[in-house]
């Protein structure tokens, strides 16, 4: 879904995605609405014995301007619990991509998290810590705006409850949230990290399954999408950490094809056909006159006819938009490079010159990696 640059912070682009802007005016009549005015109301008397009149926050269109500065208030908020993370994560020499307000919140996208426990400790901990501040600083502002000030007043108590209900909600270890981030940062003292994830998602899906029974039970939709969104993102670090484990220590040298895992790009179709069942591989870099030009693999070639097969050459067939590695990369940022750009295969340059890796390759490592168990390429 598209997402709209509204500002830059700190050098990260906050971004806005569009599904928050159709959740908006929904969020604002919702919160603006007489039973959520008398309900907000009454908490924040009784947390600071403030007097709200229900009958001036009700009077005419004030419910709107109340509904519709306050969600875009609470959205802001969030954006300060997304640029702690940030902060603190910043503060370790780790980038951030960029921060991103959706429906379910915010979301700080960092260019690669940290492994050692204490520094994802923190960082998690920074977003509820700054969500804290943010609902006390409201809190104390009840005491300074005048009586007067009645819509004020409950727009900054209605922020000072929210706050402090999503940084205790947040907390909940129900991974990839910052509690559950926690968690694994707790597990990953005694663990390896690998395992501290399988442990924190397994908790996460656990809850993913809670929300979601509740969601039905109570008819609540958006308890129905973060169960969802739960479920799917910490099934998803879990893979990404299980593949990161799994290619630990390897380069893309240590992945990529051989160098003799070539064809010429005049070789017909049928040539190339004959050299996987010879050879027993589905992919080959092509070469012309001696340099790697492009990469072909079965899939290329499944839909033609044999008289396609007869009448073409590989150079027909082959790839050659593909991205660029040095062999020293690592495999894992590889990988990771691959499924950004949704390529099948890459170009490796090399001392001993350009080669192919594929996803083939990748995951070949990795099953042997499986069954040979041996922290040291292979």
């Amino acid at each position: 879904m598209r997402n709209f640059h509204i500002t830059t912070v700190w050098g990260i682009p906050i971004r806005v995605n569009i599904s928050l802007l159709i959740f908006l005016p929904v969020l604002a009549w919702i919160i603006g609405s007489g039973a959520q005015i008398g309900v907000y109301a009454g908490i924040v008397s009784a947390l600071s014995g403030v007097t709200l009149n229900l009958t001036v926050l009700t009077a005419g269109q004030t419910p709107w301007v109340i509904g519709t500065v306050a969600a875009v208030g609470l959205f802001a908020s969030v954006a300060l619990h997304e640029l702690g993370h940030a902060w603190a994560a910043m503060r370790y020499g780790l980038r951030v991509e960029s921060i991103t307000l959706w429906i379910l919140g915010g979301l700080a996208s960092l260019e690669s998290m940290p492994k050692e426990w204490d520094r994802e400790l923190v960082i998690a901990l920074a977003g509820p810590a700054v969500s804290v501040l943010t609902g006390l600083a409201c809190y104390a502002a009840l005491f300074a705006l005048p009586a007067s000030a009645q819509v004020t007043l409950f727009i900054v108590g209605w922020l000072a409850v929210t706050n402090l209900f999503l940084a205790v909600f947040n907390m909940l270890p129900a991974f990839p949230m910052d509690g559950g981030r926690v968690l694994r940062a707790l597990l990953a003292r005694k663990r390896p990290y690998a395992q501290a994830t399988r442990i924190a998602a397994r908790i996460g899906t656990a809850f993913a399954i809670a929300f979601a029974a509740i969601g039905i039970i109570f008819f609540a939709p958006m308890l129905l999408l973060l169960a969802l969104f739960v479920y799917a993102a910490a099934s998803s670090e879990s893979r990404t950490v299980a593949l990161a484990a799994l290619l630990e220590g390897m380069t893309v040298d240590d992945v990529a094809n051989p160098l003799d895992a070539t064809i010429e790009a005049n070789a017909s179709v049928e040539d190339l056909v004959d050299r996987m069942f010879a050879d027993r591989r589905t992919e080959f870099a092509v070469t012309r006159n001696g340099d790697v030009v492009g990469v072909v693999t079965v899939g290329d070639f499944k839909a033609l006819s044999k008289a396609e097969r007869e009448a073409d050459t590989v150079a027909d067939l082959m790839e050659t938009d593909l991205p660029r590695f040095v062999s020293t990369m690592a495999a894992f940022d590889a990988l990771v490079e691959l499924d950004t750009v949704r390529a099948t295969a890459a170009f490796v340059d090399g001392p001993e010159g350009t080669r192919v890796v594929s996803r083939e390759d990748f995951s070949s490592a990795m099953e042997m990696r499986r069954l040979v168990g041996s922290p040291e390429p292979f």
